[in-house]
């Protein structure tokens, strides 16, 4: 298959429906992606009452005089993301979510899309990764940054229990906002392969670094699915920009994904077609 390039807007949209639809519209026309994915929270269920309470930890960034405040700033409803993703549909390119908790999950759920993801942040939910392994029936995409062995151990579990592992994408991922690329560990790929390739779908990679060449690497190396967030200014207030790529940072990544995928396979015969020529003009005759 060909490596399918997920925009993640998350919510660098600022709150905005305006801006996200304009950012669906770039991303698409511009950039040409295959998914267009945005988050999901019930703030009220993800954060305690001391979390939504107590002031963001980087005030620069807030968009409210609280945390939960700021998250709830940043939130789309339901219908909000029906109409993103009719929008979505509209423009030709697939829409998806990552969800937070179990309520976000059932909202998304509801509106059928062909992929959810969980983020890593919570992929150590049990009760989170159940409900959405026994109710969901598309791709399940999850990601594995900061995540341990027991952690990853018991998301396989739940996969191979709901005989759902063959719908599941797991990626390679580190969660820093950005990552520098020699923390990057990109040979992780390669171990997620050997020990799942022949059950999941597809192995990718999320990455928050700045530039694009260890996208082409990862490609490489054997991920399907490649993930990066999504700016139109990089300068603008919240915490994802700086780990964001802008529309023409993006475009070069889909540019050189697909010409790097179309290079990556073996000669079909021993001379081939555009060596003919060059073989009767060069190689040396005995």
């Amino acid at each position: 298959m060909k490596p399918k390039i997920i925009c993640e807007i998350g919510c660098n949209h600022k709150g905005d429906i305006k801006i996200a639809k304009k950012m669906i519209e770039v991303a698409k026309e511009f950039c040409n992606v295959d998914v267009i994915k945005f988050q999901k929270r019930c703030n009220l269920e993800l954060l305690s009452k001391e979390e939504y309470n107590t002031p963001h930890p980087v005030p620069h960034n807030s968009y409210g005089s609280t945390y939960g405040e700021h998250r709830e700033f940043l939130e789309f409803n339901l219908n909000q993301h029906l109409e993103l993703k009719k929008f979505c549909e509209k423009k030709k390119v697939e829409y998806s979510s990552s969800v937070w908790d179990i309520t976000s999950a059932k909202e998304i759920s509801s509106l059928k899309p062909k992929m959810i993801k969980i983020p890593s942040a919570v992929n150590n939910n049990t009760k989170l990764l159940e409900w959405i392994y026994e109710n969901y029936n598309g791709e399940i995409h999850i990601s594995l940054g900061m995540t341990i062995k027991k952690e990853e151990d018991n998301i396989i579990r739940i996969a191979r229990e709901t005989k759902k592992i063959g719908k599941t994408i797991l990626y390679h991922c580190v969660s820093g906002y950005p990552v520098e690329v020699k923390e990057l560990y990109l040979l992780e790929i390669t171990n997620l392969l050997n020990k799942y390739g022949e059950e999941l779908k597809g192995v990718g990679f999320s990455g928050h670094h700045t530039g694009i060449a260890a996208d082409i690497s990862a490609i490489t190396l054997g991920a399907k699915y490649i993930e990066r967030h999504f700016t139109l200014d990089r300068t603008w207030k919240g915490t994802d920009h700086a780990a964001s790529l802008e529309p023409d940072g993006l475009r070069r990544v889909i540019r050189d994904i697909k010409n790097v995928n179309e290079a990556l396979k073996f000669k079909t015969k021993e001379i081939l077609s555009v060596e003919e020529f060059q073989r009767k003009k060069l190689k040396y005759s005995s």
